[in-house]
């Protein structure tokens, strides 16, 4: 009975008060309802008081993948090659592994299956994305280029050959290039990028 009730949610996350709400109990009964439905498969908690519908788990589209990790670490962006991949800038296909970038420490968060990374990068590089369908997201170049960065670094490895140059603006990498470290910018000449 409490199942079909849930399914009238129709957002994709909610909060233990909708849940509450939906229900018709209290707040505080929510909450211990909401950890009781988690134990029992029906939710699932991506963050505190952030819950989803197992059968709407099951079916996440891409897009929603991305909503939510920059939902559960924020502010973050997509990145690295699961943006390149989303823009068929590569040929590695990434499931269920969605990369992200942030300011602030690296962090790494498993959920039923998916893996949720983040990667931190200098608040000076934290740019060059844009908000598509309720995400943000690197725009191509930006993602390129962040991988090169953490490449560069030694915290981050891609096969180079699987990247799609013609995807690629050329100018547009020489142009947001310049605020990163020499490191990367060895890397862009040995790949012939600039």
């Amino acid at each position: 009975m409490n199942y079909i009730k849930l399914r009238q949610i129709k957002k994709l996350y909610f909060g233990y008060e909708e849940l509450a709400r939906i229900l018709g109990i209290s707040a505080e009964s929510g909450r211990v309802t909401a950890v009781r439905f988690v134990k029992q498969g029906v939710l699932v908690r991506p963050k505190k008081n952030i819950y989803i519908l197992r059968e709407k788990w099951d079916n996440l589209a891409r897009e929603e993948k991305f909503m939510l990790a920059n939902l559960m670490q924020s502010p973050s962006y997509v990145s690295l090659m699961t943006a390149m991949d989303y823009y068929e800038v590569t040929t590695q296909v990434q499931n269920n592994f969605i990369e992200s970038v942030l300011i602030y420490r690296t962090k790494r968060i498993e959920i039923e299956g998916a893996v949720f990374n983040y990667s931190r990068i200098n608040k000076d590089l934290y740019s060059c994305f844009i908000k598509k369908e309720g995400f943000f997201i690197a725009v191509p170049e930006k993602a390129f280029l962040d991988a090169l960065y953490f490449m560069s670094l030694g915290r981050y490895t891609f096969d180079i050959t699987s990247i799609d140059r013609a995807r690629l603006d050329k100018s547009q990498i020489k142009k947001i290039a310049g605020a990163y470290p020499k490191k990367t910018q060895v890397l862009l000449r040995k790949y012939g990028y600039i």
